[in-house]
């Protein structure tokens, strides 16, 4: 590991991404196309994460990982240091561990001399940290910036501590802008009351997200005016500070081929006809949900590959035998795939067989289907998926989202039949055909070189300009 301090006209970011690669991925992706721009990088992360953030990175000489020590916890299991490895509650301790690590983090920027260290939600320590030594920081959100003007603006809060009812979260706060979010469903706002809760005595990540916020010398969006201009003002006027878009970051194509046996399976069938479904590797779907999702797929007639991941030394097929309808498999052998474990999800949704993706509207994923020719229907599951979902089929026009029961998010095999038939057979119907004409239109914007390279040219400029640094 290099430590020194910054060559005068060369641009030093610190990344210091939470301990969830849901997170950490975002930070990995901006991370390259900076360092693709002549930005040098340090990127900080737990040593026990480092192996797979190196295979993530692209190796250019100016890019280096800086292994961090987790201090030890009561409850969090020795050598787990990131939430994949973690069940949701001892995941909470990740932020006690974090916490915990100031003087480290303090020590390795005073050597580092970053011009700037891009922080992430949980660390709302480090705009103080970094202005103590002189550093600028940045708050890197990755998530869309309808979920920081709906959950995470001062206008949510108006008395500190007064943290909203149920009711006050179906309802947008006030001054949000007219845009097709004018209320969301009583499970959505359920599960949105998680960012009012306190772990562990530490304080409630709706805190956290506001002391960074308002700590920071700027803000950082993965985002675009393009995709949510109304939410980006309204965020600058709760803020009242800088605001840098990075744009969606649209991941680079794969490298290497598809794995042989998944190629064979989908040349079978004709183009676009093929349902790709899955929910990534740490979203776990009830039996209910299972079911319903299954029967859905079998009763749109069309080949399906869905990948059902289960949490750690769980017996997968024994679960699945469990949990799916008699008789299912048989029934849907030469035209279904049921698959747990990791895919080469990039391929799949690459694949001219592949004319659809069931997921669960993680922004990424969402991106990933635009440009890859893919209809989106989105089944989101928590958090900011529950937003993403609402930009993408109300503003943004480019997917559907499947209908799920207000009180409890109920969602039956009819339900997933729908929207699939919505954008996959219903093509000369509204709003199919909409759908469908919008996520030409995002593809093309999406795989724009120009565009998309300029949104890091801006954001390179800019930072410059906030240290001096010229852009000779």
């Amino acid at each position: 590991m290099e430590i020194n301090g910054n060559s005068n006209d060369v641009l030093h970011l610190v990344m210091f991404p939470f301990f969830a690669f849901g997170h950490i991925s975002p930070f990995v992706q901006l991370s390259n196309k900076l360092s693709f721009h002549g930005v040098k990088v340090s990127f900080f992360t737990a040593s026990g994460n480092a192996s797979r953030v190196k295979s993530m990175l692209n190796s250019a000489p100016t890019t280096c990982i800086v292994p961090l020590t987790l201090p030890q916890v009561e409850g969090l299991p020795p050598g787990a240091e990131s939430t994949a490895e973690l069940t949701p509650i001892t995941a909470e301790l990740l932020k006690v561990a974090l916490d915990q690590m100031q003087p480290q983090i303090k020590s390795l920027l005073s050597n580092l001399k970053p011009h700037f260290v891009l922080f992430d939600f949980a660390q709302d320590w480090l705009p103080k940290m970094a202005d103590e030594l002189g550093i600028k920081s940045v708050y890197y959100s990755v998530f869309v910036a309808l979920s920081t003007a709906f959950l995470t603006c001062p206008a949510r809060v108006p008395q500190p501590k007064k943290y909203p009812s149920l009711e006050d979260m179906k309802k947008p706060p006030p001054g949000f802008p007219h845009t097709s979010v004018t209320s969301v469903k009583t499970f959505e706002a359920q599960d949105f009351l998680y960012i009012f809760k306190s772990f562990h005595g530490g304080p409630t990540v709706y805190d956290r997200v506001l002391s960074g916020l308002k700590g920071c010398s700027a803000i950082l969006a993965k985002t675009c005016s393009q995709m949510e201009g109304p939410y980006i003002e309204y965020v600058k006027s709760q803020f009242k500070k800088p605001v840098f878009l990075v744009g969606p970051v649209v991941p680079d194509p794969p490298s290497g081929e598809l794995e042989e046996r998944w190629g064979n399976w989908l040349n079978k069938f004709e183009s676009g006809t093929v349902i790709y479904s899955s929910f990534g590797s740490e979203t776990f779907l009830t039996d209910d949900q299972i079911k319903e999702l299954a029967l859905g797929l079998e009763e749109t007639g069309l080949p399906f590959f869905l990948v059902l991941n289960f949490p750690a030394n769980i017996d997968v097929s024994a679960e699945l035998n469990r949990v799916l309808p008699n008789g299912f498999m048989d029934r849907v052998k030469e035209r279904g795939i049921i698959h747990s474990g990791w895919v080469q999800q990039q391929h799949i949704l690459a694949h001219s067989s592949v004319g659809c993706y069931v997921c669960h509207a993680g922004f990424s994923s969402v991106i990933e289907a635009l440009v890859n020719d893919c209809q989106v229907v989105m089944l989101p599951q928590k958090g900011d998926q529950l937003l993403n979902a609402k930009l993408v089929s109300g503003d943004m026009k480019a997917g559907v989202e499947v209908h799920r029961r207000d009180e409890d998010g109920y969602f039956g095999k009819q339900d997933i039949k729908e929207a699939v038939e919505m954008v996959m057979m219903e093509v000369d119907k509204e709003p199919g055909k909409l759908f469908r004409e919008n996520q030409k239109k995002w593809k093309e914007f999406l795989l724009n070189k120009d565009i998309q390279c300029k949104f890091i040219e801006d954001l390179v400029y800019e930072m410059k300009a906030m240290v001096k640094i010229s852009s000779n």
